[in-house]
């Protein structure tokens, strides 16, 4: 078997911020105290926040979270519940009218067992997808292929909820 080598240098910045991490860090709290630009921050509602995924699955693969630091959502009072799904659903409805899905994935990992990158604060992302976007790449290769930067995304998604938010 031939081995394939893509080179990927923004992955480093993954591999040492995952090697330093620690239980005091939470991306999403930074997200909340800090500025949309350095967190790619989509949408900001009273409770919640909406941001890219640095490392995304898929192109325009967004996770909200709860601005409250909680580990599952059965912590959320019923408001902070209802603000995290409708930011959800704003989102969606931003990334279809944008870049026209064919569907999503749209789930939740809580806990370390479970799946969780960051296990400590709950969140949920959305990844849409497209019939064939598993091509030959992820298969042979173990290797993604996203055709937009992350600030082109982040632009575009914006805009979006912006046009939805306007129109309400």
């Amino acid at each position: 078997m031939r081995l394939w080598l893509l080179w990927a240098p923004w992955r480093m910045s993954y591999v040492e911020r995952s090697a330093r991490s620690s239980e005091t860090e939470c991306i999403f709290c930074d997200a909340v105290r800090s500025s949309d630009e350095k967190h790619y921050v989509v949408y900001r509602s009273k409770h919640s926040i909406a941001m890219l995924n640095l490392y995304p699955y898929n192109t325009a693969h967004v996770m909200v979270a709860p601005k409250r630091h909680v580990p599952s959502t059965e912590l959320l009072s019923d408001e902070e519940l209802l603000d995290l799904f409708n930011t959800v659903n704003l989102v969606m409805r931003a990334i279809r009218e944008e870049y026209n899905p064919h569907g999503f994935n749209v789930g939740m990992n809580i806990g370390r067992a479970a799946g969780a990158g960051i296990e400590n604060h709950v969140h949920v992302h959305i990844v849409p997808r497209w019939v064939g976007d598993a091509n030959y790449m992820p298969i042979i290769a173990n290797t993604k292929v996203l055709p937009e930067n992350l600030d082109r995304t982040w632009t575009r998604i914006r805009k979006a909820i912006e046009r939805i938010l306007s129109s309400s």
